[in-house]
């Protein structure tokens, strides 16, 4: 058993730790939070989950979580006041899939194209333009709202954190690019009470501090 709250060993900027935080958030699931120092991760973290990433949560009754979707369906099977496992399935996992494996390989060598010299920054992020040419004729058909409706689902908010991350690269060309859709989604969610509220900063966690309650 761990204490009063399920602890969430997370890490502010880590896009997957955003989402199960906003998952979290959104559900009104408190959680004892553990801002974690990548280069420095926590013992306790470790011995609960080798696998050394965030997030990492641990239910009252002892239940080990450490991978973000699982952690965001979690969240979501127990309150989902927005109805953001109401969409499609299939196709809000599709999505999901194509972000975290192929979207994801071309980000990163976008974002660190230094420490990817074979090709210019240019070819990484038209790679990953792919994906955001998919992104956009999704919220076309949904008047910009969501990706697979008029409305926000589990889709929408596992793959804003990277979209995020890819406009932050050059943020002056993706504010002037034709994904004029995808530009308004990622100023909403940016903007929305949700994502300020989990952007929080918090100092490393330490064992035997203060207990920070999110959210």
């Amino acid at each position: 058993m761990t204490g009063h709250f399920p602890v969430l060993y997370s890490f502010r900027r880590c896009p997957y730790a955003m989402r199960a935080r906003m998952a979290l958030a959104a559900a009104s699931i408190r959680c004892e939070l553990r801002e974690v120092l990548l280069r420095d991760k926590p013992r306790a973290m470790l011995a609960i989950s080798s696998k050394g990433t965030v997030p990492v949560l641990q239910t009252q009754a002892g239940e080990v979580i450490d991978e973000s979707l699982d952690l965001m369906h979690w969240a979501l099977q127990q309150s989902d006041p927005d109805d953001w496992l109401a969409a499609d399935q299939i196709l809000c996992q599709k999505l999901i899939t194509m972000n975290d494996y192929a979207f994801k390989i071309w980000l990163d060598r976008y974002k660190y194209s230094d420490r990817f010299p074979e090709k210019p920054q240019q070819f990484y992020r038209e790679k990953a333009e792919e994906f955001l040419s998919i992104l956009e004729h999704h919220l076309s058909e949904h008047a910009g709202k969501g990706l697979l409706g008029e409305k926000l689902s589990i889709a929408d908010i596992a793959i804003f954190p990277f979209i995020r991350q890819f406009s932050i690269v050059d943020r002056k060309w993706f504010n002037h690019s034709n994904y004029h859709f995808l530009i308004n989604w990622l100023h909403d969610l940016e903007n929305s009470p949700l994502f300020l509220s989990i952007m929080e900063k918090y100092q490393p966690w330490k064992p035997g501090e203060s207990t920070v309650i999110f959210p």
